[in-house]
């Protein structure tokens, strides 16, 4: 369990202002229910419980901030959530989500809204990691490659490389707010499009940690990933049932 510091210094901003074309729902891959919540409020939950999250910032599809909102409202969180539109890709989204971070707050934690199944003590993590190097521009979630990997052209294979030196990325990915808004401003006035947040701060010369988490902080992108994000977070929603019956029953002994 990582311990936190004692005042709330991380903004949280949910990327959430995609239309999920993949997934197949045209409520959006965001708004679909798992285990009796949307996906959205499953990943705002573990942020919401995260004790060095002081705020959170839902950015939501342009048009859809009041449905977003109503969505959100069943989950009743303890911190404060404001609600932003995004743009038209995810990188304009969350310019947009980190131009709205409130003052006071010097961490910024970037989380896809369709991974409902980061965990606090991840999320903690890597907000620790940041907040214990000064010479960090940032941290992401990622872990190694397990599979094999090929270059390929044409169909072809092209070499072997070494996986030992290839994670796989997640998210949130924790960024001292004025660095990552300044490679985020600097992306959008030179018409840059990176494949994630870290590679617009490392563009700018930023050093970012690399901290390891679960594999199965998946991303639901697909249908078939519904069955196992519901198959995990029900197994983890048995799991909280019966430590809280197990502390029920202590406490009446």
């Amino acid at each position: 369990m990582v311990v936190p510091t004692s005042a709330p210094d991380t903004c949280a901003i949910i990327a959430a202002g995609g239309l999920g074309l993949r997934f197949g729902d045209p409520r959006g891959k965001q708004y679909v229910e798992v285990c009796g919540l949307p996906v959205l409020d499953w990943s705002i939950q573990a942020f919401d419980e995260a004790p060095s999250v002081g705020h959170v910032v839902v950015v939501c599809p342009e048009g859809r901030v009041d449905e977003t909102r109503v969505a959100v409202r069943r989950l009743a969180p303890a911190v404060p959530v404001s609600f932003v539109p995004g743009g038209a890709t995810r990188q304009e989204s969350c310019l947009a989500g980190l131009r709205a971070v409130p003052a006071g707050l010097p961490l910024v934690a970037i989380h896809d809204g369709a991974r409902p199944l980061i965990s606090v003590d991840t999320i903690e993590a890597v907000i620790a990691r940041v907040r214990a190097d000064g010479s960090l521009a940032g941290a992401i979630c990622a872990h190694p490659s397990v599979d094999t990997l090929k270059v390929v052209k044409d169909g072809i294979v092209c070499t072997t490389p070494d996986r030992s030196r290839y994670w796989a990325v997640q998210t949130p990915q924790v960024f001292r707010l004025d660095v990552v808004l300044a490679a985020h401003e600097a992306a959008a006035a030179d018409g840059f499009v990176g494949t994630d947040d870290s590679s617009l701060v490392e563009r700018m010369g930023g050093r970012v940690a690399c901290v390891e988490s679960p594999s199965d902080n998946i991303k639901v992108t697909v249908p078939e990933d519904r069955r196992p994000v519901e198959a995990i977070l029900s197994g983890r929603l048995a799991e909280r049932e019966d430590d809280r019956r197990r502390a029920w029953g202590g406490a009446r002994s």
